[in-house]
């Protein structure tokens, strides 16, 4: 009998191989699924977005919305608050949890991933790990926060930065990798965002 083997090589039993076999399907559907809230994410009218994504196993809190050209990797895991807002071309990571706070602004382009691959790993096997993004936070432009990183309440990412470590609550952080360079004066924070604008 021909022995099973991984893409690496490794021997499969015959149990082994048919749940990676089942796994490989579930992924196709997973990644179908994900090609259509890509072509939903250029509709441009974000209240029937916000209807898809919600279909789709995001949790999208009251008065939340996300804007036109985001990428998901596995919706089902995403949490979004209330009254938040996600910007355009944003890519949100759910192949762990990705819980972002409420009144918590986004900004365009940004990059959050919990999934990365251990590059010390003998197979370059995947590692996973969750991003809490806390209530009253601002993300700048093109941020990047990766896996396992956990952002404190009303804290500032400056446009442009790698977040790699936590960052406390009110902290203003910037560069790369990520490093303080400030706290808000503000202490008690509860203004609102206010409505998305319609059309984006």
């Amino acid at each position: 009998m021909k022995i099973l083997r991984d893409k690496n090589g490794r021997e499969l039993t015959l149990s082994q191989f048919v749940n990676k076999a089942f796994n490989r399907l579930v992924n196709i559907g997973l990644e179908f699924c994900v090609f259509l809230l890509h072509l939903v994410g250029e509709i441009p009218f974000h209240n029937l977005r916000k209807f898809i994504y919600r279909l789709a196993g995001i949790k999208l809190g009251r008065g939340s919305t996300i804007h036109m050209g985001a990428r998901f990797y596995d919706p089902r895991r995403i949490e979004i608050g209330e009254d938040t807002i996600i910007g355009e071309r944003v890519l949100l990571d759910g192949r762990d949890q990705l819980k972002i706070g409420n009144h918590t602004s986004i900004a365009s382009e940004v990059m959050i991933y919990n999934s990365e691959h251990d590059i010390n790993g003998k197979y370059f096997d995947p590692i996973k790990a969750k991003v809490i993004i806390g209530d009253y936070v601002f993300v700048g432009p093109r941020v990047i926060i990766l896996p396992g990183v956990e952002i404190g309440r009303g804290a500032i990412i400056a446009a442009g930065a790698v977040v790699t470590k936590n960052v406390p609550s009110l902290a203003i952080v910037g560069g790369v990798p990520a490093r303080r360079i400030g706290e808000r004066k503000i202490k008690k924070l509860n203004y609102k965002l206010g409505r998305a604008r319609l059309f984006r």
